[in-house]
């Protein structure tokens, strides 16, 4: 089990309790400092109009989207994999990995004291190919993060895929699914991917996964910044931001559920010294606007983890709230998600909203390609 997966289990259940006697605050979609949201009180699966921003609270009981379901005459894409090497790659070689969580840095109660060692690692790239790609053509695609293994490619995304595109949805778009580089949070590799406040990773995947996906399965993949996407859940939601934050020039579609937009970013940088937390406290409010379309999204019960440090950055719920405000007061084009009676990853509220969300961060990309 991971620690994130401990703390979860120790913090997070119910209404979020910390010990045995405390009730800690907590973010919520109705107490003090919440955005307004525009209830959704229909039946159960109902979703945001696509075509709006703003914040919307939906649930509690969920249906899972049909986009999931494999529907006869729909063409069915392509699923392939290969693997990477850390030893072949010049970043993130090595990877890191530690053996305990860490303790407080007495000089910084912002950060960790974490003892790592030098790993080698293998992740696998999973490929989604539509049916409909025209050979040559320069294609717009996704790049998800937490991806599936070797031999286990998760088809949830491509049928979705499948359908959306039949029905002119979504482009015709490629999906590059990347598993992480193992572990979880400060200390591990995927920490150090995820949660890095940089451009370093979205420079690793331009410059050692992309070239590769095009050279194995002979695809061209377009270099418009309009017509790439990050996805993400988790760490994956914050590195998903993290990619078009520190490149709008490569990524300008975001995706996010459950983000942690908290202060998880290992080692301490100065530069942002609450690691993704910044998004919202600084970094979008002090900054012009950057030509970034973003859906956001967190469950009623998501993760409260104020682990070791106690530093009030580790409110998942309070995290996303904040962005949501934050995007709105700049004039992005954002739609934000609250999701009852779920928690981390959004359990039964995702398989509802995916294909609303992916159709919503596509919205223009489409409309000006037909025309």
């Amino acid at each position: 089990m991971t620690i994130r997966l401990i703390l979860a289990t120790m913090f997070a259940i119910g209404p979020f309790a910390f010990g045995a006697d405390a009730n800690p605050p907590q973010g919520s979609f109705s107490g003090p400092g919440a955005p307004p949201f525009t209830r959704l009180d229909g039946k159960s699966g109902a979703n945001p109009p696509e075509d709006a921003d703003g914040n919307f609270l939906i649930g509690p009981d969920y249906v899972q989207a049909p986009e999931f379901k494999v529907v006869s005459g729909v063409p069915q894409g392509k699923v392939q994999q290969f693997t990477l090497n850390s030893k072949d790659g010049t970043l993130f070689n090595p990877g890191i990995a530690r053996d305990v969580f860490g303790t407080v840095d007495p000089s910084n109660p912002k950060t960790l004291i974490v003892q790592t060692h030098p790993i080698d690692y293998t992740r696998t790239i999973t490929v989604y190919i539509p049916a409909q790609y025209v050979p040559g053509s320069a294609a717009p695609f996704i790049v998800t993060h937490d991806g599936p293994g070797m031999g286990h490619p998760d088809m949830s995304l491509p049928h979705v895929l499948d359908n959306l595109i039949y029905q002119r949805r979504v482009p015709v778009m490629i999906a590059i699914m990347i598993s992480n580089g193992g572990g979880d949070a400060q200390g591990h590799e995927r920490g150090r991917e995820y949660d890095t406040m940089s451009g370093l990773y979205a420079e690793y995947i331009e410059t050692q996964v992309l070239p590769k996906v095009e050279r194995n399965y002979e695809v061209k993949l377009t270099k418009d910044p309009e017509g790439r996407a990050t996805l993400g859940t988790s760490s994956g939601g914050s590195a998903a931001l993290i990619m078009a934050w520190y490149h709008p020039d490569l990524y300008r579609r975001v995706l996010t559920f459950s983000g942690t937009f908290v202060n998880q970013q290992w080692p301490f940088d100065p530069e942002t010294p609450d690691g993704a937390w910044d998004f919202h406290a600084k970094l979008i409010p002090g900054s012009e606007p950057r030509p970034i379309r973003i859906f956001i999204s967190v469950g009623e019960h998501d993760l409260y983890n104020p682990n070791v440090m106690r530093d009030g950055m580790h409110d998942w719920v309070e995290a996303n709230n904040r962005m949501a405000k934050v995007l709105k007061a700049k004039g992005y084009h954002y739609q934000y998600v609250a999701c009852l009676n779920v928690g981390h990853g959004l359990g039964p509220a995702h398989d509802q909203i995916l294909p609303h969300a992916l159709e919503w961060l596509w919205k223009g990309y489409a409309v000006k390609r037909a025309r």
